[in-house]
């Protein structure tokens, strides 16, 4: 099955694709300023509603903040932190996995050992202690969520390079004294870029709920700067009467995580035809 074959991924991409349009144009396609306060309209309802107005299609929240607004605006920050992750724990993994795979022995046991006692941790409670010893902010969350991701990687990559190194290529590389630096580049890293393609696809999800998580515990980004978890912290103690505050950006967070899961599965199915029909 190819992506264009199947519907859902390509509903999946279509989504995503408003997604990054929605981030990457956000000043403009934006209704009004995600930070402007209007107490006087404060908790307005969506446009459908009564007493809701087409000036806020999705409502406001409790300081008069127009929702759509600042839907749109969390996008930013959500694919931000996503793709950033997954390029951290990409380039760390593979680098790892190569290595270890390639090499044997006791790096390989090293660096194994340690990706063990990483996955004895659970993510999210790894991630939250090292947010609160290095701060909240952008760039530490993408390098804490980098850091806690690279195992995948490094695992998947290294099972993948202890079958590609006894290879009949890779043992003529050797005989003509091409360096090890240079099989890896050259003969090993391209059979393993789909199933890192896969894996990246998986871990952006991952990486925005993550995020979300830790801006809704108020340990990611800064309060000041719009994320689909802070508003949903700030909706919880309306769900009651005002439940547009929190279900909005709860469901742009759901549709992105799912269609990003979905083209994930489409482009294993893709890279590994096998394990679909399986």
């Amino acid at each position: 099955m190819t992506v264009v074959r199947n519907r859902l991924a390509l509903v999946a991409l279509g989504v995503l694709a408003l997604l990054v349009i929605a981030a990457v144009f956000s000043p403009l396609l934006a209704p009004d300023d995600p930070a402007k306060q209007q107490l006087l309209a404060r908790l307005t309802p969506p446009a459908w509603e009564g007493g809701g107005s087409l000036a806020h299609p999705l409502g406001t929240d409790q300081l008069g903040r127009d929702v759509l607004s600042r839907v749109i605006y969390g996008s930013r920050v959500s694919l931000l932190v996503g793709i950033g992750a997954a390029l951290l724990a990409g380039v760390v993994g593979a680098a790892c996995g190569l290595f270890a795979g390639f090499r044997g022995g006791w790096p390989d046991r090293i660096l194994m050992r340690f990706a063990d006692i990483q996955l004895a941790f659970p993510s999210l409670l790894l991630a939250l202690a090292i947010v609160g010893f290095l701060g909240s902010g952008l760039w530490n969350v993408v390098l804490v969520l980098g850091f806690t991701g690279w195992v995948a990687y490094a695992r998947v990559v290294r099972s993948e390079v202890l079958s590609l190194r006894t290879r009949d290529y890779v043992t003529q590389a050797r005989a003509t004294g091409v360096t090890d630096l240079t099989i890896m580049r050259r003969h090993l890293l391209p059979n393993v870029l789909p199933h890192l393609a896969t894996i990246a696809t998986l871990h952006i999800a991952a990486a925005i709920v993550a995020e979300a998580s830790l801006s809704y515990l108020g340990l990611g980004v800064p309060k000041e700067t719009v994320t689909w978890g802070s508003m949903l912290a700030d909706g919880q103690l309306y769900l009651g009467t005002s439940w547009w505050v929190a279900v909005f950006p709860g469901l742009a967070l759901m549709l992105t995580s799912l269609a990003i899961n979905i083209t994930g599965d489409a482009l294993r199915d893709v890279t590994d035809p096998k394990a679909y029909r399986r």
